[in-house]
This record gives structure tokens, sequence and C-alpha cells, in this order.
């Protein structure tokens, strides 16, 4: 996708110097672009955990290139094997709840089973890295050819009249690689002239929505408005949202999906008003070890300060009292009963474990 006119991904090798790693630092965003560079296992290591870089897709991937810069951190091959355990091991810590870490790190931890050379192991690595990559970009890009059916069927029923999306924290391409995933199908249907609109939740505390999706969607020219996070059942029960679309940092083999905090709400007001409510995902983001969400899926608690102050253009502004205790629980579970469909790389599927094994088998 595109900042200022200019195609960029969220990650992508120094073309100068191949043991360099850049990234958009997304802290800043979206007052000031910046370009970061992970030189070590360490950067990539704080980059996930500061959020830096954020979204399930592309922590899965900066993993992947951090366990790269690691092979290259290491001089010699003594104890190679243990090594490679060890930073595996390590990075699965960076954070919690989005599965797609442990999906990339399994994935380049198999690939290096039995190597005997830090040569070896940097080569795999750096190979593997770039796999994921571009197997990430090519499902954000299949999750919007199926999503964009949604909103063609919904522009039929209102004879080309505006599509209203309501969407929640940023599930767009700075989540990903390229296309994102609950914002691939409405780039696709924009692409196509289809005249969409989309609601976008600030996603308090940390704004991903008015900071980044806004940022995202203006910058592809997409029609949005920005709206506090509790306005959402108030355009539900007035008719002015037509679909709800949402990314998930998780998602068990029966269909519970856990996304951004706030994110059960908003489930909840499309039932009630008969609003269908979808959730995008790569395969990638589904784990299918866990059958219950609610109980099964570790919930990251984030920083007391996330929620006692806000960052906007002139810096940090305090929201809350001295002394007053913050809960500050970073991810929600929504039921699989709630969840109309889960649009995937394969195809749109239900939110139960039959339709979800049929899809991509036992």
């Amino acid at each position: 996708m595109r900042i200022n006119g200019q195609h960029f991904e969220t990650i992508w090798v120094d073309r100068n110097n191949k043991e360099k790693i850049k990234i958009i630092d997304q802290q800043k965003l979206p007052f000031r672009f910046e370009i970061k560079t992970l030189s070590t296992f360490d950067d990539a290591f704080s980059a996930i955990k500061d959020m830096t870089v954020r979204g399930a897709p592309l922590i899965g991937v900066t993993a992947a290139f951090g366990l790269y810069l690691a092979m290259l951190g290491k001089t010699n091959d003594e104890g190679v094997a243990d090594y490679i355990s060890s930073v595996c091991e390590k990075m699965k810590m960076a954070r919690p709840t989005a599965i797609n870490l442990a999906w990339a790190v399994n994935w380049v931890e198999k690939e290096l089973r039995g190597v005997q050379s830090v040569e070896e192991a940097r080569i795999i690595s750096f190979k593997t890295a770039v796999k994921l990559k571009e197997m990430e970009v090519g499902y954000s890009n299949s999750i919007g050819e199926h999503g964009v059916r949604l909103i063609e069927e919904i522009s039929k029923q209102k004879n080309g009249e505006t599509v209203n999306i309501l969407t929640h924290c940023n599930a767009g391409w700075l989540a990903c690689i390229d296309w994102g995933t609950a914002t691939s199908p409405v780039y696709k249907a924009h692409q196509k002239g289809i005249d969409v609109h989309v609601w976008v939740d600030e996603t308090r505390p940390r704004n991903q929505g008015s900071k980044l999706t806004a940022y995202e969607l203006a910058q592809e020219g997409v029609p949005h408005t920005v709206i506090p996070d509790n306005t959402g059942g108030h355009l539900m029960q007035h008719g002015m949202v037509d679909l709800v679309l949402v990314g998930s940092d998780r998602t068990t083999r029966t269909g519970d999906v856990c996304n951004k905090i706030g994110t059960y709400l908003k489930a909840l007001a499309a039932r009630d008003n008969n609003i269908p409510f979808y959730v995008a995902l790569p395969s990638s983001s589904i784990d299918f070890e866990l059958s219950d969400g609610i109980k099964e899926i570790p919930v990251e608690q984030r920083d007391d300060d996330e929620v006692r102050f806000a960052d906007g253009k002139e810096g940090k502004t305090q929201l809350a009292p001295d002394g007053s205790p913050v809960a500050n629980y970073g991810f929600d579970v929504t039921p699989s009963r709630l969840v109309t469909g889960l649009i995937t790389e394969l195809g749109i599927c239900g939110a139960s474990e039959g339709e979800i094994q049929r899809m991509f088998g036992k």
C-alpha cells in the first residue's frame, strides 16, 4: 500500500545490506513517518515487545527475521543447536497473545533442525523469513479477493449506495505486510469503484484505529470517519452500519476469536441489530490446538500508563488521576456463536470446528 503516493511494506530487507532489516516505526505514526533499522535479535525482540511493530501477521514475520539476525550474531559453530533452541524460546516470550509469533518461530525452528553450522543456519533462516513474509502478503491479498464479494453483494442490495463498514483496532496493512486483513476487502472494493465508507473505532487505549487505520485509509483515499469506541452500537441501531469487519490475533479451531479489547462488545451490538459480523484472518492466526478461547487464550495485560496517558502530536497527556488503579487488558474473546463467518486466504467459512476443518483439513 502507499504512503504519500509511494509503495511501502511494513518490513523489508535493506537493499544495500541484507544483514539489516527495515521497519516502519508505528509508535511514531501518524504524526511522524520514520523508518527504523533492526540489526540484532534484541532489536527485533524489543520492536515486537514495545509495539514498534504490531499486528499478528507482522509480529510473526518480524520474529522470523529476528531469528535470522540471531544467527548473524553467533560467531562460531559451537552449540549451534542449543543456541537455536534458546533464541526461539526467548522470541516466543516477546508478546503472549498473537499466535502468529509462535507459528513463525516454530516454522523457522523446524527448518533449522539438524543444521551443523552457523552459516547454514543463516542461509536457511533468511530464506525462511523471506518465505513467511511472501506468504503473509499472499494471504492478505487472497483475503481481500474473497472478502470483497461480501461488500459487492451489499452494494447490489443497496443499489449502489454507500456500503458502511465498521472496524475495530488496526487490522490494516500496517498490522500485516501489505493489504491487511480486515482492510483488504475494503481496499479491493475501493479499487473496483464500489462506494464504501469505514467507521473507524478509535480503539483506546493505544488508539490504533484513530492513529493507524485512519492514517492508512486516508493515504489510500478511502472515505472514513473516526468515532469513539462506544459509538458503534448507536450507529447500528440507526441503520448506519451494513457490515462489521475485524481482524484477529488468535482464533481457536472452534471459531472463538481473540482480538483487540472491545471487539466482543461490537459483536454483541451487531447480533442485536442483525448486522453481519465477519473476522478476516490468515490461517497463521488460527490456533488449531485450542478449543475454548475464553478459558485457554492468554490475554495480555499491558502497562498502566497506556490508560493513564494518551499520546498526541505534542506528546503525552495525562487522563487519569495519580493513585487510581488501572486495569489494561489488551484483548477480549468473541465466542464463535457471535461470528457470522471467517474470511481466510482459502475462502469464507463458518466460525465452527466443522467448518474450519472442512476449509483447512484435519
